[in-house]
């Protein structure tokens, strides 16, 4: 029963089909794994180990991930009758649960996930780190003094250390590929509009939020994106069809892209380890036949200053439909303190003021577009322009747990600290285009360091191509946390 705790979610499910293990004994396998490890990682905060074993025992093995073990991030997505708590306290107290399952997770289950319980994850998914007051720090398997990121930091932490081999997480500005960097994952932020946020939710946080999972390999990503995405009945955008499943793209020849390198970044400096991983990233695509040059889209750094209120106003407007809907106004003594002061300044913003942000951002959106390749024929260098852009996920490496909580006495201290970790992310998700986080590189002290490739809006083909040329190329499936479910061994290089 060893054997399947560190294959990818298309192995176990191959398992499966074959009829080598049973979907039970996966899901019991998951549960011994949950409970041993999330003591020590806070990574899991609600499961539904009954329905699970139910859902198991009535399985169709015909299903694409028939009867894997998953984990949902307990934002946005919710499953009927489980908790949902947002990642506040007031949720909590109130005991308050999902009234039915989101598209999104109907989905899921009809992929054949075996949804065990739900991964913690900071207040409102606004911060870089996974430390909220209503259910403490998730810590990082491989070093449980640093964070494992946020906001999708509990369902890294779960797949980095054994529990699940895929996990649903969600992208707000990085919040799937920071977790992703910080804990050795991959995870792709999709095309806006690829799967979608219904049925409560036409967008989120003014189209910068984006659903997905963080997995282990290329080919659960692309397996998983076949199987939840698509456009669903009244989403107010779409992402173009691909052209065939995401599954053929993993080992399809690429051909030549060309590819923009991106180091340094003007306001925040960069550790050398993470310099290093971009640069050897960048050497690994030219040995695969690809040309790389030190470019970047000159728009990138030049950010549109009246778009900075969007976040304050969707923070409000969240603070006011959980007010109706548990019936009082939200206060601050519900909140953080950085929260809080989010939602404060939101709810001042006049509306032609919001307005005008966001059109300022749409033009940037239009200035970054025109850098990439507008060719519809891949590698064919179409328009002058980049078929991706590579640049580091994170500018450090993950951060220590606290150095990113709210100050007390200093409100948004903390919150604008947390923001330095987005500079690399955060742009596309404004964008709306695709972006995958490829764990390459591992500093001297053994901590995972992710790079990110941009490709042009519903292009994740591009991505996908070229993350299995560099998985298969340097490989990282081998590689073990030291708080994992291989805990006997230390495996960190």
């Amino acid at each position: 029963m060893d054997e399947p705790t560190w294959l990818d979610a298309t192995g176990q499910a191959d398992l499966v089909r074959r009829g080598e293990i049973s979907a039970t004994e996966l899901v019991d396998h998951a549960i011994a794994r949950i409970d041993e490890l999330n003591p020590t990682i806070n990574a899991v905060i609600h499961t539904s180990y009954d329905t699970a074993r139910k859902a198991a025992a009535d399985l169709a093995r015909d299903a694409p991930f028939a009867g894997v073990p998953f984990l949902v991030k307990d934002l946005f997505q919710q499953s009927a009758g489980d908790p949902y708590h947002y990642g506040t306290r007031f949720l909590r107290d109130l005991d308050w649960r999902g009234s039915r399952d989101t598209w999104m997770v109907s989905r899921l289950r009809e992929a054949g996930f075996m949804l065990l319980g739900r991964t913690n994850t900071p207040e409102i998914g606004a911060w870089t780190t996974t430390e909220p007051d209503s259910y403490g720090p998730t810590r990082n398997p491989w070093d449980t003094s640093r964070s494992p990121g946020g906001s999708s930091g509990g369902s890294a932490a779960a797949v980095a250390s054994g529990m699940v081999s895929a996990a649903h997480a969600n992208d707000g500005g990085g919040s799937v590929r920071i977790p992703s960097s910080a804990c050795g994952l991959v995870g792709l932020k999709p095309t806006r509009g690829r799967i979608s946020l219904g049925p409560e939710l036409g967008e989120a946080w003014a189209g910068f939020t984006h659903e997905s999972a963080v997995t282990r390999s290329v080919r659960d990503i692309a397996g998983i994106l076949d199987a939840v995405g698509g456009m669903a009945p009244g989403d107010p955008y779409t992402a173009p069809r691909p052209y065939r499943p995401y599954r053929e793209e993993v080992g399809a020849d690429p051909g030549t892209l060309r590819v923009g390198l991106l180091a340094t970044h003007p306001t925040t400096e960069l550790d050398q380890e993470v310099v290093d991983a971009v640069q050897a990233a960048g050497h690994l695509l030219e040995n695969l036949g690809h040309v790389v040059e030190e470019a970047h889209p000159e728009a990138l750094f030049q950010p549109a200053e009246e778009a900075q209120i969007l976040m304050p106003v969707f923070q409000a407007l969240d603070l006011h439909l959980w007010g109706k809907a548990i019936g009082r106004p939200i206060t601050a003594d519900d909140l953080d303190q950085d929260n809080w002061a989010l939602a404060e300044l939101g709810k001042d913003i006049p509306a032609t003021t919001y307005l005008e942000g966001l059109h300022a951002l749409h033009a940037w959106c239009r200035r970054m577009a025109g850098w990439w390749n507008p060719s519809d024929q891949i590698g064919r260098g179409g328009g002058g322009g980049y078929d991706l852009l590579l640049t580091p996920t994170l500018p450090k490496l993950p951060a220590p747990l606290g150095e990113l909580r709210p100050v007390p006495g200093a409100p948004l201290a903390g919150f604008m600290k947390s923001g330095e970790y987005v500079g690399f992310t955060a742009p596309f998700n404004a964008t709306g285009q695709p972006a995958i986080s490829l764990p390459t590189h591992w500093s001297a002290e053994g901590l995972p360091v992710g790079i990110q490739l941009v490709a042009p809006y519903g292009r994740e083909d591009f991505l996908i191509r070229v993350a299995a040329q560099i998985e298969e190329a340097l490989p990282w499936s081998h590689r073990r946390p030291r708080i994992s479910a291989s805990t006997s061994t230390d495996t960190r290089p």
